[in-house]
Formats: C-alpha cells, sequence, structure tokens
C-alpha cells in the first residue's frame, strides 16, 4: 500500500498531507516531515535531514529503525584541545575535534550519547578517524538474515548493535565493536535539546 501511495503522489504531483505514527512510513511517503510530540512541533524537514541532524532526543528516537542508543555518560577533557565521552572506568570514545568548541561549555557535565545501531558495527577496518574500537559482552543476539542485531550494555545502558551474521559472537562472550564517532549526537538532559 505504501508503494501505491508513493506511486500515486508522483504521479498527480499535488500536495498531500498524510499523517501517521508510523516512522518508517513517514520516511518513505514524505518529502518534508513534520514531526509532533504532545501536540507540539519538535522539527520540521525532509527525511533525510531528520534522520542525520534531529533537533531533539525525541526526534532522534523517533526517527530511524530501530531507534537511536541514547548512553548516559560525563564529557570529559581528554588532552587540553581533545573531548571524550566517558562511559565507564576505562572506557572513553574521543569525541570528533570539529564538534570541540560546541561541546566546550559542556565540558564535566553529564550528557546523553545518542549514536545509532548503524553506526556501532562487529569490528571493521576504519575508514576515517572518528572510528573507535571497543568490546563488550553479548548480552541477546536477533539474527534477521541479512544481518543480526547484538544487544550490549554500555554505562548501564541498553545498547543495539549490527553486525554481520558471520561475525556475531555468541551470548555471553566478549565480542569487538566499532563505533563511528563521526554519527554521534550529544542531548542536553536538561532540555532534551541536541547540543
Amino acid at each position: 500500500m505504501r508503494t501505491e501511495i508513493k506511486r500515486i503522489h508522483q504521479r498527480v504531483a499535488t500536495t498531500i498531507v498524510y499523517v501517521t505514527h508510523d516512522q518508517v512510513e513517514a520516511m518513505t511517503l514524505a518529502d518534508r516531515i513534520v514531526v509532533m510530540n504532545n501536540g507540539l512541533i519538535e522539527q520540521v524537514g525532509t527525511p533525510q535531514e531528520m534522520y542525520d541532524f534531529p533537533a531533539t532526543r525525541f526526534v532522534a528516537g523517533f526517527i530511524g529503525s530501530p531507534a537511536m542508543n541514547f548512553i548516559g555518560c560525563n564529557l570529559v577533557e581528554v588532552t587540553p584541545d581533545k573531548l571524550g565521552l566517558l562511559l565507564g572506568p576505562d572506557l572513553i570514545f574521543p569525541v570528533p575535534d570539529d564538534r570541540y568548541e560546541r561541546y566546550k561549555p559542556f565540558l564535566g557535565r553529564d550528557v546523553v550519547f545518542g549514536i545509532r545501531p548503524e553506526h556501532v558495527t562487529d569490528q571493521r577496518a576504519h575508514s576515517t578517524e572518528n572510528q573507535f574500537d571497543f568490546e563488550s559482552n553479548v548480552v541477546v543476539l536477533e539474527p534477521t538474515g541479512i544481518d543480526t542485531m547484538v544487544f550490549i550494555e554500555l554505562n548501564d545502558s541498553a545498547v543495539w548493535a549490527r553486525s554481520t551474521p558471520y561475525d556475531a559472537k555468541d551470548v555471553g562472550q566478549l565480542m569487538n565493536f566499532t563505533v563511528d564517532m563521526k554519527h554521534m549526537h550529544l542531548v542536553d538532559p536538561g532540555t532534551d535539546l541536541i547540543i
């Protein structure tokens, strides 16, 4: 039905207002999306803008399937000009250098780290300087055929990662992952706005 609605929209080339609670429908049918929360507009934009640059935690969690991971952490200074996300006693994810000025006012504060499951993967060769490797115990596996969703925990938060079916470890085993910090988001927990 989604495909038929899209086909009709393309053929008649007129404005159509479509209301849905299904983010997949919104992403696949819309040229522009208006995301509302409790009767208030949170953000207006194209599907790709919503996915890449959500304005609020609500939008970040609503757009994308599976939903974005949210992990409590503390923003720390690793060196005088580099920031990191402290996720545990032995785990700091480096923040991309181009975000230093934007995030610096939140230094030393508790923030929420947002990252989509497709940006946390089984360990892979790095293609950019913003990728970082870490390890965690596998808690749950959800095979889906083309890939396997791997459930882990970071800083007492549930995190979903994507893995190839052949690289996923068994439940209870340590597994190596790569996180692409270029796609990270920081949420101000006081306002739920993306920083």
